[in-house]
């Protein structure tokens, strides 16, 4: 059986980028699904003088081993200040520094949500330029706007926008 990989790219304990990743992995059928949480890694702010006197943390090469064993990738973005969330970025410095090419060529369905009209648009943006520089195979990506108003009870309730993922989550699917 297949096996994906699907998390939010927030620290937040209640994340909604978490919960829409949630719910998105649930519907790709037939893989077993490993939700992971950036809480559970303990990856200090990178730094090359961090790097030099610690090494890579244990927490940064635990996660590049999920990374490697996965079959695909389940990514909602948080948004911060219009870019990626630190928590995100520190975890993208540091499994960069061990593997350059860390998606490893995977199919990835690349999400983003916020309660803003734009869904996290402008980190979507950010992550389609950068990702395929770390070998992401980005098959399809969406976005879902004013999350506090389409997502209720663990799933989308706006019908045009939960078809759209639902459209990508087939398309991400078939390429695993």
């Amino acid at each position: 059986m297949k096996k994906i990989i699907a998390f939010g790219g927030s620290n937040s304990k209640n994340s909604i980028n978490k919960q829409l990743a949630t719910y998105a992995s649930s519907l790709v059928q037939n893989v077993d699904v490993k939700l992971l949480d950036l809480n559970d890694f303990d990856l200090p702010l990178f730094g090359v003088d961090v790097e030099a006197e610690q090494g890579f943390p244990a927490d940064a090469q635990k996660l590049l081993k999920f990374f490697e064993e996965t079959d695909g990738f389940v990514i909602s973005l948080a948004e911060h200040n219009a870019a990626y969330t630190v928590a995100f970025k520190n975890l993208l410095d540091w499994l960069s520094r061990i593997e350059g090419k860390l998606f490893f060529k995977k199919p990835m369905l690349l999400m983003a949500t916020s309660d803003g009209s734009r869904g996290g648009q402008s980190v979507l943006d950010i992550a389609k330029s950068r990702f395929p520089r770390h070998d992401a195979h980005i098959i399809e990506t969406f976005s879902l706007p004013h999350f506090s108003d389409n997502f209720k009870a663990g799933k989308i309730v706006d019908i045009a926008l939960d078809a759209e993922l639902k459209a990508a989550v087939k398309k991400f699917r078939d390429h695993l």
